[in-house]
């Protein structure tokens, strides 16, 4: 029974979750960052076989994990900040009042946030660091 549960629980660890988080990186991180972020699972998975049952992997293992480790780092280290002109859109999303959301709302709004309407962006220009999202698609 307790080997059953076992299976179980990480199968909702490791395929449930797993599938949750790809799906809100995807949203939040784009989608370059997240298979970067994500292709790093088989190494996080060798690495506890490692210290659960001790080898000696070959030198192609230690310059495949070094070069995802670069990656990842570069990914990380990565700052991307510009003037930049967020054009006018209409659309719906959760969202809290910030630089990108600044509108009136119709009575009846409880002032709770993050919340979710219908609202418009109005054309802004301004410098902030960003990743590639729903308000940050633009040439360079």
């Amino acid at each position: 029974m307790l080997s059953l549960l076992a299976t179980g629980v990480l199968g909702f660890v490791g395929y449930g979750l797993s599938l949750v988080w790809f799906v809100l990186a995807l949203r939040h991180l784009g989608t370059a960052r997240t298979g970067a972020y994500f292709s790093t699972a088989p190494f996080v998975g060798a690495t506890v076989a490692l210290l659960l049952y001790p080898e000696h992997p070959g030198l192609s293992f230690w310059l495949a994990g070094a070069l995802m480790a670069l990656g990842v780092w570069l990914h990380i280290s990565e700052h991307h900040a510009h003037a930049h002109v967020h054009p006018v859109l209409e659309h719906d999303h959760s969202h809290e009042h910030d630089a990108h959301h600044q509108h009136e709302h119709e009575d009846g709004w409880d002032g709770k946030a993050p919340h979710t309407h219908l609202h418009a962006h109005t054309a802004l220009n301004h410098d902030h660091p960003h990743f590639p999202d729903l308000h940050h698609r633009h040439n360079h």
